[in-house]
């Protein structure tokens, strides 16, 4: 697939060495400014509103979207994918930075909590609920983390034809260069760098929109050339249609994508680190044009790849796309598109496009795993632990999850799509109740918390183990699935994430209503932060 001139890619390897440059340099520089941990993990809590805004987009939007959904999507819903990317700017962007942005701000700082787990112990008085939320938050940010790097992998593997093994070399090179950048100056250097690569995403993204719809003679050309070509179902005029020719499943990718920020650790944790209350509004705004134009510009791409991609061989100019299990290869679809509808010479500016992106989620995550595994599992069991110790230990754990996130990377048989949507699903589908309702119902409980972690984590594992890792013992059950011919793909992880996240807002009030809250002067002290403010 790979036709660079030699040319192009000696202009792409200085891009990115001018790329690396600078990420290091702002790595050097922040590190003589991180002098506690509170530096470390989140910056003083004194970001402003750009900084913030940027980290909050570029920690949501990686080569996971890019790459993996971006194709995936636009393949089973067309151009109606861009609802997807409009559904992360508001319900994913805009609404959580008004409605939680100010009381996540006040009531962390409030109460002293760095870490989500550590909020969720301080907030309802349970030290076992910060350990096993912290265990969750290190076990399931693995798999997000292996989606990025796959995702950069097959992005490299077209532009150089790295050949077999060329893919796993550049998840090792970008495991290592996340790695310096976060253990040299921890929040400030990934808030000044997601700065800086989100401005290359911005321009990226609206250049690489422009030439896929130019390539095909417009956007009115585009679409009716979409309506010509039969959906997964033989129907034809579905995939330049406004809601495309599954809007019920459609509607739960956009719950798992949007809503599923409300309950991350590593999405929240910006609100522990704004600098104040006008710093959250503007950057609602910021975040809200960011995810818009990377978000919504990325899916509008991929809703086109039915013009550059086919699973018929000599189909036109179209490349080709096999299928693994029956299912198409979704994650080469996107790099086969930008292969077909951008010059050689703007290559380059693709492949730092998704690094961007990416390692900016990867900074988020690693920086998220290894505090919430240090100051919440490995702190409070260890005496005499200063806070150089501390520092020193989430640098080496940064390392650690960096490791096993690179080894499940590299096995290739899951999708990226598979990895994200199981990471999103147990994180936010444990957490995104008593997260919420502990920022805003006194009566939330205990009792409400676990009951909401152990109904995520099944409903992500159960679904995991019946349906994605093609065990024999349960081919019976997916296939009694399948015959039922439900309009909601029971099967789609997808489906399933959102399924857990919905549940989790249903289950807290519910089990709150019949449970006892914590002791009423833990509760009163969180709460006196947000009406001291007012």
């Amino acid at each position: 697939m790979n036709n660079m001139s030699g040319g192009s890619q000696a202009a792409t390897f200085v891009i990115l060495a001018i790329y690396v440059a600078i990420m290091v340099t702002i790595g050097l520089y922040t590190s003589k400014r991180t002098k506690s941990t509170n530096d470390f993990m989140l910056g003083g809590r004194n970001v402003g509103s750009w900084l913030t805004a940027f980290s909050y987009g570029t920690t949501y939007f990686s080569a996971v979207v890019f790459i993996g959904y971006a194709g995936q999507f636009g393949w089973s819903y067309g151009v109606s994918a861009t609802w997807v990317g409009i559904g992360n700017a508001i319900i994913g962007s805009l609404i959580p930075f008004f409605l939680i942005g100010r009381r996540t701000r006040l009531m962390t700082n409030h109460i002293g909590a760095k870490t989500m787990p550590e909020y969720f112990e301080k907030r309802f008085d349970s030290q076992s609920l910060k350990t096993a939320s912290a265990l969750i938050v290190f076990i399931f940010l693995i798999p997000y983390t292996a989606s990025v790097y796959n995702g950069l992998s097959r992005l490299f593997g077209m532009v150089f034809d790295l050949g077999e093994n060329g893919g796993t070399y550049i998840i090792i090179a970008m495991a290592v260069l996340s790695a310096v950048y976060v253990m040299l100056g921890g929040y400030k250097a990934t808030a000044l760098n997601d700065f800086f690569q989100g401005i290359i995403m911005l321009i990226g993204i609206a250049t690489v929109v422009g030439l896929t719809i130019q390539k095909k003679d417009g956007f009115s050309a585009a679409v009716d050339a979409l309506n010509i070509i039969p959906d997964d179902k033989g129907n034809t005029g579905t995939l330049g249609s406004l809601f495309g020719p599954d809007p019920l499943n459609l509607l739960g990718v956009v719950l798992l994508t949007s809503l599923g920020t409300w309950g991350l650790p590593q999405m929240v944790q910006k609100f522990y680190a704004i600098k104040d209350e006008q710093a959250i509004r503007k950057g609602a705004v910021i975040s809200t044009i960011f995810a818009f134009v990377v978000a919504g510009g990325s899916y509008f791409m991929g809703g086109f790849v039915r013009l550059y991609c086919s699973l018929t061989e000599n189909d036109g100019d179209k490349a080709f796309i096999e299928t693994l299990n029956g299912r198409p290869v979704y994650d080469t679809m996107v790099p086969a598109l930008l292969h077909q509808a951008l010059p050689n010479i703007l290559i380059g500016l693709v492949v730092v496009l998704v690094l961007s992106a990416s390692l900016s989620t990867l900074s988020s995550l690693v920086l998220t795993s290894s505090s919430t595994l240090t100051n919440d599992l490995i702190k409070p069991r260890v005496k005499n632990f200063s806070d150089k110790t501390q520092m020193t230990v989430m640098r080496v754990f940064i390392a650690v999850f960096l490791v096993i996130s690179v080894i499940i990377a590299c096995n290739k048989n899951a999708s990226i799509s598979t990895l994200m949507s199981y990471s999103w699903g147990a994180l936010s589908g444990a957490f995104l109740g008593p997260f919420l309702y502990g920022l805003f119902l006194k009566k939330a409980s205990t009792a409400a918390c676990w009951a909401s972690f152990f109904t995520g984590l099944c409903i992500t594992v159960a679904h995991m183990f019946l349906f994605s890792m093609n065990i024999e013992a349960f081919s019976g059950i997916r296939q009694a699935v399948i015959d039922m011919k439900c309009p909601l793909n029971l099967l789609s992880p997808i489906n399933a994430g959102a399924f857990a996240m919905i549940l989790s807002l249903i289950i807290v009030p519910i089990v709150s209503s019949f449970t006892k809250a914590p002791e009423k002067n833990v509760v009163d002290n969180a709460f006196s932060s947000l009406s001291a403010s007012k």
